[in-house]
C-alpha cells in the first residue's frame, strides 16, 4: 500500500488505507514494518508540523531529499547534490567518518499559496499563521 501512496503518509494514514482496503492489520503492525523499513533502508522520513514521523517508500535509486508543502503535505524531490557535497565537507573537516543527515526543506506549493487576487480562495485554504487545514493524500487503492 505504502507503495501506492506519492506523497508522505503517516503511519495512521497508512493503518487506515490498509483497514479500508480490507487488510485486517494492527497498528502496531504498521509502526513495526515502517521501523524495519526505515532501518533497511527502504523509506524515507520526513516530520510534520508537529513533529510526527511521515514515510514514503524510497525509490530503488536511494536516498532523497524532498522539498514538503506544509499546506497540503505535496512532496517534491529536489537534487541533493549540494546537500550531500555539504554533509562530506562537514565530515572532512571534522574527522568524522559514517555521517548521516537528516534535512527537512518544506514551503508552500503553488497551488496552497494565497492568490494575488484578493478574493480568490486557494485549494488547501493554506493561512501561514495556522497552518494547514488538511493534507491531501493521492494513494491508489
Amino acid at each position: 500500500m505504502l507503495a501506492a501512496c506519492q506523497d508522505f503518509v503517516s503511519a495512521q494514514e497508512l493503518h487506515t488505507l490498509l483497514l479500508a482496503g480490507d487488510h485486517a492489520i494492527g497498528l502496531t503492525t504498521v509502526y513495526r514494518a515502517l521501523r524495519e523499513l526505515e532501518t533497511d533502508g527502504g523509506v524515507d522520513v520526513v516530520r510534520d508540523e508537529a513533529g510526527g514521523r511521515l514515510y514514503r517508500l524510497r525509490p530503488a535509486d536511494g536516498h532523497r531529499h524532498y522539498l514538503v508543502c506544509r499546506g497540503c503535505g505535496r512532496s517534491r524531490p529536489v537534487n541533493s547534490e549540494i546537500v550531500e557535497q555539504w554533509a562530506g565537507r562537514i565530515a572532512a573537516d571534522t574527522g568524522f567518518a559514517a555521517v548521516e543527515h537528516t534535512v527537512e526543506l518544506t514551503g508552500v506549493c503553488a497551488d496552497c499559496r494565497p492568490s494575488e487576487d484578493e478574493g480568490e480562495e486557494t485549494p488547501c485554504h493554506w493561512d501561514p499563521a495556522v497552518g494547514p487545514q488538511g493534507r491531501v493524500r493521492s494513494c491508489a487503492s
